[in-house]
């Protein structure tokens, strides 16, 4: 907590976020203004945009720039997850803005503006060690395929010391549930609603999760929860899926995501 509250590390991340994103069309941060940083003082550029709440509220209209929405968030999220390691932590509606630059003709329908993202408010952040990314992948992967022995095993890996009482008891009952999800009953549960009620079991059963691991987590689901909402036909997980189960996902993956990013 006290160090989200030196407004110098913040002007820090925030400096690193525009390295990191520096090719990136879609995505911005607001820029610190040195010499006025300090840990108590940070003074960084003015932001044009709207909220992004407006277009997950608003269910009417502008179904193409939602869409788009999601799939700039995704990317992101991905990339500061998966290729840079370092994640926005704190990314809930209220900390991003969203900029619409109209057509310079507005007469000309075949120019359609795209939206640009603005992150805010970067004094919250996570590193994983090269271990916790290998385990917190796995267990994403484990999700993905609704392997409940695979996924419990991997979220017990998830903390350096270790405390459940009876982690065979908690192997067994994810396993039963996710058994359930792989039948034709359970396949309509959503596989983030298969992670958000495995959460439930981690808490139940006393399992530990380290900070930094479980702030991606809970990142993840945030970041879901609203991209739903934006396009329900929009599948974080699954492209999360889709991203790790090739066999050379960690080569190709940066080229992958810069990819569908390019302007």
């Amino acid at each position: 907590m006290m160090s989200q509250v030196d407004l110098a590390r913040e002007a820090a991340h925030l400096s690193r976020f525009i390295y990191n994103f520096r090719r990136w069309k879609d995505v911005s941060f607001p820029k610190p203004l040195y010499p006025f940083v300090h840990p108590a003082v940070l003074v960084e550029t003015y932001e044009l945009g709207e909220s992004v709440s407006h277009y997950v509220d608003d269910h009417d209209g502008e179904e193409r720039v939602k869409s788009a929405l999601a799939h700039i968030g995704t990317h992101a999220l991905l990339k500061m997850l998966l290729v840079d390691n370092f994640v926005h932590a704190d990314m809930h509606p209220g900390n991003i803005l969203v900029r619409i630059a109209q057509p310079r003709n507005p007469n000309n329908t075949l120019l359609k503006s795209r939206p640009h993202v603005v992150f805010l408010d970067v004094g919250m952040t996570a590193e994983l060690s090269s271990n916790d990314r290998v385990n917190l992948l796995e267990f994403f992967k484990a999700v993905a395929r609704r392997d409940g022995r695979t996924a419990a095993e991997s979220t017990l890996k998830l903390s350096k010391q270790q405390n459940c009482p009876n982690p065979k008891v908690f192997i067994e009952e994810v396993e039963r549930a996710f058994s359930f999800w792989g039948t034709p009953e359970g396949d309509v549960i959503h596989p983030a609603d298969c992670m958000h009620q495995l959460l439930e079991q981690v808490r139940r059963h006393k399992v530990n999760i380290d900070g930094n691991v479980c702030t991606v987590m809970v990142t993840t689901l945030v970041l879901e929860g609203w991209q739903r909402k934006l396009d329900p036909d929009y599948n974080v997980m699954k492209t999360l899926q889709t991203l790790l189960f090739k066999e050379d996902w960690a080569k190709s993956l940066q080229y992958t995501i810069e990819g569908l990013m390019a302007p």
